[in-house]
């Protein structure tokens, strides 16, 4: 019989404003998008329950998800870092595919992360990949920033839903691997 492990973790969505991080969690939590445009204040937490499975080690990971959707303006990542990535087990760096100085600038938030929390896991995600006329980022550039953090990379569309779920699986995966060596 596999063994059912419970766990909680912090994720932490990080990344300039308008990128996508909102409608990401709308898309993974409720299965919902929406072309209207809020700007985050603040951050904003949602909870989603998943199961990382290993059945090599017949072990299972019942995983409930606090999301943070953490607003992107550059001015307040010093006063975003202390509260907001406290405690945080891991965090999905989301940059516009269609804005190049998205990718840029996902070093600063990744790096400001780090200064809280350590060295966590961290994906990045690519998003808009539904807009496929307007893509001005070359998949190297985004090899590139994600080889410096030994984070793997996917391309997303929270519109119609392409790779979102496995980018917070893989999220999952990677903190349950990290927190325990599994």
């Amino acid at each position: 019989m596999t063994e059912l492990e419970q766990r909680k973790y912090k994720i932490c969505l990080i990344g300039e404003n308008a990128v996508g991080k909102t409608s990401l969690i709308q898309r993974f939590v409720h299965d919902e998008f929406s072309d209207h445009y809020l700007t985050t204040i603040g951050t904003k937490i949602s909870k989603k329950d998943v199961v990382v499975t290993y059945p090599d080690q017949n072990k299972k990971y019942d995983i409930t998800m606090m999301i943070w959707d953490i607003m992107g303006q550059k001015g307040f990542r010093p006063i975003l870092s202390h509260s907001y990535f406290h405690m945080a087990k891991g965090g999905i760096a989301v940059c516009d595919l269609t804005r190049p100085h998205t990718l840029e600038e996902l070093t600063g938030w990744i790096e400001s992360m780090f200064e809280i929390t350590g060295k966590i896991p961290v994906i990045v995600v690519a998003n808009k990949n539904d807009l496929t006329d307007e893509i001005r980022i070359k998949e190297e550039d985004i090899a590139n920033l994600a080889e410096q953090y030994d984070a793997p990379f996917l391309y997303t569309s929270a519109k119609n839903g392409a790779n979102v779920e496995e980018a917070f699986l893989s999220i999952g995966r990677m903190v349950t691997e990290h927190q325990f060596q599994v």
